[in-house]
């Protein structure tokens, strides 16, 4: 599967939670990048935070059987790293995401807004 199909899967994942303000940034042509993808989204609980994370999890398993390489943040649910090499998905408690500003930091992605 490639890293842009696996990024619109965990998009959908990310849906089927009511996420708010998703982002897919491209990182293929950003100078030192780790990864191909950033899917990033916002939530208002750390319920939400948890379910949504939970939802992109079991979307890639069923569409490619794909498990996470790494999964971090789901003790303080504020923000959960879910890491598949070539994508990172990125789930924020709303204040956290302004915080840490990830979108800032890599300015120079091309970044697609879902709606």
């Amino acid at each position: 599967m490639t890293a842009e199909s696996l990024s619109k899967i965990i998009v959908e994942g990310m849906e089927e939670k009511k996420a708010s303000d998703i982002v897919v940034m491209d990182l293929r042509k950003v100078k030192n990048a780790f990864t191909d993808f950033f899917v990033i989204c916002s939530g208002n609980s750390d319920t939400q935070i948890e379910a949504i994370a939970d939802a992109i999890e079991e979307k890639v398993m069923k569409v490619s059987q794909e498990k996470p390489y790494k999964s971090e943040g789901k003790n303080n649910l504020q923000w959960i790293l879910i890491d598949y090499v070539n994508v990172v998905a990125h789930v924020f408690l709303k204040e956290k995401r302004a915080f840490y500003g990830l979108e800032e930091l890599w300015g120079d992605a091309k970044v697609n807004h879902i709606s």
